[in-house]
């Protein structure tokens, strides 16, 4: 089988709040056409990493690749609308970075 790159790649993904780590160096590759849980007891950082992937929060460190393209990394920000990525939150938010 050839191999394909990943649809979705994070690399040493770390967001912190007050000081503290709620989510540290979480690494992982997703193939295209597979689907992948996060999964975890309530507080563990799934919120917030699925959150940093759509754009809507910001890493404190760490990479994001979509496509082999970096959306976010020491040289780069991509924001939200530009990533393709959709996120259904539980509580049905608005992008905090825009206004009317």
């Amino acid at each position: 089988m050839p191999h394909t790159a990943p649809r979705l790649e994070i690399r040493a993904l770390t967001r912190r709040f007050g000081g503290r780590a709620v989510v540290q160096a979480v690494s992982l590759a997703i193939a295209p056409g597979h689907v992948t849980c996060l999964l975890g007891p309530s507080g563990c950082g799934k919120s917030t990493t699925l959150r940093m992937i759509a754009g809507v929060e910001q890493p404190d460190e760490g990479t994001i690749l979509i496509d082999g393209a970096e959306v976010f990394g020491p040289a780069r920000n991509l924001p939200p609308e530009a990533r393709g990525i959709g996120l259904m939150f539980q509580d049905f938010a608005l992008f905090p970075h825009l206004t009317v």
